[in-house]
């Protein structure tokens, strides 16, 4: 019969919410994109039927109890699982376990176990997307005992070869059926299959070989990680039961906002607001960017939107060689005109131009600088 308890990675007497716990972390651990090539495959779409078979059966409390009595829900007529049937099924058990070459469990079962995978969260600053960096996370989780080093017996003291069976982790138990006696082999209830008790265990982690604790991770970030990208980080997950091997660590990665440059992509955009002069006449201007002060040149003429490009300030490409490139939004700026000196110019450079009494024309793609001119010198 299948052990459901041992698939989830739950003792017997767990309770119903433990076993959703269990079963989430066990998902999680399962997918695809925590798991990668080790999640794809045939191998793996078993492992997770077998996950939710277990469930299925645990977080049914009726499923649950014939569970408990020995009855597989899952079982098919003539399984393993026909032994909440007595006698007779302890008997069907018996012969199916000969004829397949085994009289039951093979024990013992070792102690040591992997650690399960975590998944955190790991905020950054836009400029930590751009470049790159490393950072330290500190996360709470199960680590190897230092005290006993993973063994789980308290120094200087060793396991215990199991009373009960010998040290095989199975015990024996005899059937009597119309056709005789039958021997039948199951876990051992005393070490529970593993062959070994721990007279004296770990005071510090009683046992376990693990003790939670809070540590914490470097976490190399590469250049031009977004928001949803993950960061795995391999062995430093839980540490494994019986000073088994660690899970790993993966990172999903939130990048906060800044307050004057936004992301598409491997670029970056930001505004600035220009005096109509300096558009006007062209300038060369001083922004303070991601990379630190650069000069930009703004080309004569230039229009409200005018987009200025900066090859290679924008985002690090992720996995690829290169930047993405800064685009610089213009923000022409029209002069209030609040005295008669200021209005004077104006009106002569309207003159100049010929727009003194201009006629009306549809724009296509918004007002021109000098259209918003004349508005001002209109005057409310």
């Amino acid at each position: 019969m299948n052990d459901y308890y041992e698939t989830l990675g739950v003792n017997r007497g767990a309770s119903a919410e433990e076993i959703k716990r269990a079963y989430r972390r066990q998902s999680v651990r399962l997918h695809p994109d925590v798991a990668g090539e080790a999640g794809a495959g045939e191998e793996a779409e078993e492992q997770m039927k077998a996950l939710n078979q277990a469930y299925q059966v645990l977080s049914d409390p009726d499923k649950r109890a014939q569970y408990d009595m020995g009855v597989d829900p899952f079982a098919t007529p003539g399984s393993s699982g026909a032994q909440g049937f007595g006698g007779f099924g302890d008997f069907l058990d018996a012969m199916f376990s000969a004829a397949a070459g085994s009289m039951g469990p093979q024990g013992p079962t070792s102690r040591r176990r992997r650690g399960r995978d975590l998944v955190d969260v790991l905020s950054i600053d836009l400029a930590e997307a751009v470049f790159g960096t490393t950072r330290d996370a500190t996360i709470s989780t199960f680590a190897r005992c230092d005290s006993c080093e993973g063994a789980g017996t308290a120094p200087g003291t060793q396991m215990a070869r199991c009373g009960a069976c010998g040290g095989r982790g199975v015990t024996t138990r005899i059937v009597r059926s119309l056709l005789g006696e039958i021997a039948t082999q199951g876990t051992c209830p005393t070490c529970q299959g593993f062959g070994s008790t721990i007279p004296n265990p770990c005071p510090a982690c009683t046992g376990a070989g693990r003790v939670r604790s809070r540590v914490t991770v470097p976490v190399d970030v590469a250049a031009g990680v977004a928001t949803g990208d993950r960061i795995r980080v391999p062995g430093q997950g839980e540490a494994g039961p019986g000073g088994g091997p660690s899970g790993d660590l993966y990172f999903d990665v939130r990048v906060r906002n800044h307050p004057d440059f936004t992301r598409d992509g491997d670029h970056l955009h930001c505004t600035v607001q220009v005096p109509m002069t300096a558009a006007a006449l062209g300038a060369r201007l001083t922004l303070t960017t991601l990379d630190g002060v650069q000069e930009i040149d703004v080309p004569p003429g230039a229009q409200p939107a005018s987009v200025v490009i900066v090859p290679g300030l924008g985002v690090g490409r992720l996995r690829r060689k290169g930047r993405g490139d800064l685009h610089v939004h213009l923000d022409v700026q029209v002069p209030d005109a609040d005295d008669d000196e200021q209005r004077d110019l104006l009106r002569r450079l309207a003159e100049l131009r010929g727009e003194t009494l201009p006629e009306a024309q549809l724009a296509t793609s918004g007002r021109g600088v000098f259209t918003r001119i004349k508005d001002k010198l209109a005057g409310p």
